[in-house]
């Protein structure tokens, strides 16, 4: 498809073409949004740019893995802004969480249990997308792989995710975000590098 249809495009076509398959076109999709999110996000975080690029990353992961789920009734615009905001809450949970729990460590000998609310990736990919996005995590470095399937599928916070590889968390996270990256560049590179 030309880059001029994808540009003229409106975001139910994309989001159509997305569904049929063309990474391309959500590429395209969710530049639309970016800026604004990536705003939200710096205002939120108080201008912390690491953390709003990784809120950005994971906002990017969720909207491709939830893509299915859009009710055209709503705007594309709100349904993405809505899984930002909530991205933005499981980030000051989780945060504060992991804050609590080594508070707490010397004193109870253990963590929080995991909040029970559910988060998007527990509700995610139809049949299609499963098979997209086992695609993309089986080209992925095996360390990287593992730290998504924790994060994302499992859940796990850093803190866990630490003690489970028994790494510093300051290089959980830094691990974390080359994972999230490498799998958005598989999302948005698929087609070029099927060719």
């Amino acid at each position: 498809m030309e880059i001029e249809k994808y540009i003229v495009a409106t975001d139910q076509q994309l989001i159509e073409f997305v569904l049929g398959g063309d990474s391309i076109a959500f590429e395209h999709l969710f530049n639309r949004y970016r800026d604004s999110i990536y705003q939200l996000y710096i205002q939120r975080t108080g201008g912390n740019v690491d953390d709003t690029n990784d809120l950005l990353q994971e906002t990017f992961v969720k909207v491709f893995l939830k893509l299915h789920t859009y009710n055209p009734e709503h705007t594309f615009g709100k349904w993405v802004y809505t899984i930002a905001r909530n991205t933005f809450i499981d980030f000051t949970r989780r945060r504060r969480d992991d804050t609590i729990s080594i508070e707490r460590a010397g004193e109870t000998m253990g963590t929080l249990p995991a909040p029970d609310s559910p988060t998007p990736e527990e509700h995610m990919i139809t049949h299609q997308n499963a098979a997209q996005f086992e695609l993309f995590l089986s080209k992925m470095a095996p360390r990287y792989r593992e730290l998504i399937e924790l994060r994302f599928f499992r859940e796990f916070s850093y803190k866990e995710i630490a003690d489970q590889l028994n790494l510093p968390i300051g290089t959980v996270k830094t691990q974390i975000h080359r994972a999230r990256e490498q799998l958005c560049r598989y999302i948005t590179d698929h087609n070029d590098r099927q060719l």
